[in-house]
This record gives C-alpha cells, structure tokens and sequence, in this order.
C-alpha cells in the first residue's frame, strides 16, 4: 500500500558486528543477499526478511553518520521524488532500479530527515513491519525540528492521517500517526542539540532481557526500559557502532 514502511535499513561502519550484536538483542539471523560486488546482508526472523544492512558505502552524503533508514511505499517512485523536491524535499540519491528488487530513491524532507521512496518489483506483502509481532520494527518515531510542517509533509505525500496526540509538557506533544486503520507511529520534536531523524523499534519477547543483552554485547542504554501506552516498555539505545535504535516489548 502506498504509504507503508516497507523496509529497513542499517548503514553502519562494520556489517559483521552489527549480524552479531543484532542476532543477540532482537534475535535476528543474517545471511548475504546475494547481491554481486556489494556485502548486502538480510535480517531475518521466523523465516521473514525484515531488513537489510551493509557497511556504509562510498558516495553517501556528506555528514550522514550510520543509521537505520526506512524505506517507504510508493506507487510511483519518480512521481513521489518530483513531488518531494517540489515541497522543499531533496534528494540524496537519484531514482535507480534494483534488478528483481524494485525502484528506489533515497530523499530527505524539508527538515533534512532521509528515507528511502520505493516500489517493490513484485506484489507481495511486506512483513518488515507489524505493530504486534517480535521480530519486526513495530513503531516508526520522527523527531522534527518543526513537528507541524513535518506531519503536514508526510500526510500530504504519503496518505498518512493525524491521530490523537500525548502531551509531554515542555517538549511538546508527542503526535501519533496513523496509515491503513492502524497506528503506524508518532511525531515529537527534536530536544537539545537533537538532530532530526527517524527512529525505529523493533519488537523484543521480553524488555529486561533484551535491555541486558544491549548492554552485555557492547551497546548503550540512553532511557528505559519505560512503560508506554498500552501497558508494554519501551528502550532507547545505541549499538556498539553508534547507531541509535529502540526496543518495545512486554515485562515478564
């Protein structure tokens, strides 16, 4: 469906360690993708792709450090592109086929946040993301320095519908999203000396043993675990190389 996070991506400073530390915290196994001449490897879990990751290749823009991306579905991936830079969007790399993967491009929004366009060169259903299930990203979090102008971005390109709204105090309310009658994330503002991003959670079975493991296999643990709406706990983290990611899941 147009407008679904479809997959994700870890660009990061070494692929080995990343299958390591990620096969021990969220349980992932990895394998190459086949791809020739690049190391792209796959995440899996139950016997799904749900991401993939490679160590940063040449020609990335200047000043991105490692980091998750998302990747989002688009009918029409050159149509979206022009759409995107008309709004004030830019691009990051140039619309290209993927051969028996389908067409992407790397953009950014007008707050200078990245993330993939694609459409899939079959009809299958992604299962990257699922809003229940261990395993996969199950809530996609902006961090803005303008939280209106960025939801109006991503409503206006992607079909996205604003939701109800948590208030936060002096940060600002914390805006959920939502796309195809499920709640897909939420829109905060940037705190500090915060750059602007999107963060991904990835569902664990159980916090406090995924929280530990963050930390025995060389993360960092910046908040949590912390109880979110509906009862579950949420981790903000780092991995060994830096990249900041987050952890959602029950307390037994």
């Amino acid at each position: 469906m147009h407008g679904s996070f479809i997959w994700y991506e870890l660009l990061t400073t070494d692929a080995e360690a990343a299958s390591a530390f990620y096969g021990e915290v969220i349980g992932w196994s990895s394998r190459g993708a086949g791809v020739p001449g690049v190391d792209y490897r796959l995440f899996s879990t139950g016997g799904s792709d749900v991401a993939g990751h490679m160590t940063m290749p040449q020609g990335v823009p200047d000043g991105m450090r490692p980091l998750w991306l998302g990747y989002i579905g688009v009918d029409d991936v050159d149509a979206a592109v022009e759409a995107i830079t008309s709004a004030g969007g830019t691009i990051h790399m140039p619309a290209m086929d993927l051969p028996g993967v389908g067409r992407i491009a790397m953009v950014a929004d007008p707050q200078g946040v990245p993330f993939y366009v694609m459409r899939g060169a079959s009809e299958g259903t992604s299962a990257s993301f699922s809003v229940t299930d261990a395993g996969h990203c199950r809530w996609n979090e902006l961090t803005t320095s303008d939280p209106a102008a960025g939801l109006s971005f991503y409503t206006s390109h992607f079909g996205w519908e604003k939701g109800d709204a948590m208030p936060m105090g002096e940060m600002g309310d914390y805006q959920f999203i939502n796309h195809g009658g499920e709640m897909i994330g939420a829109v905060m503002r940037t705190q500090g000396d915060g750059r602007p991003m999107w963060s991904f959670y990835f569902g664990v079975p159980e916090i406090d043993t995924a929280a530990a493991k963050i930390s025995a296999n060389g993360g960092t643990i910046h908040a949590g675990p912390m109880e979110i709406p509906g009862g579950e706990y949420a981790v903000v983290a780092s991995d060994p190389q830096g990249v900041m990611f987050g952890i959602v899941g029950p307390r037994n």
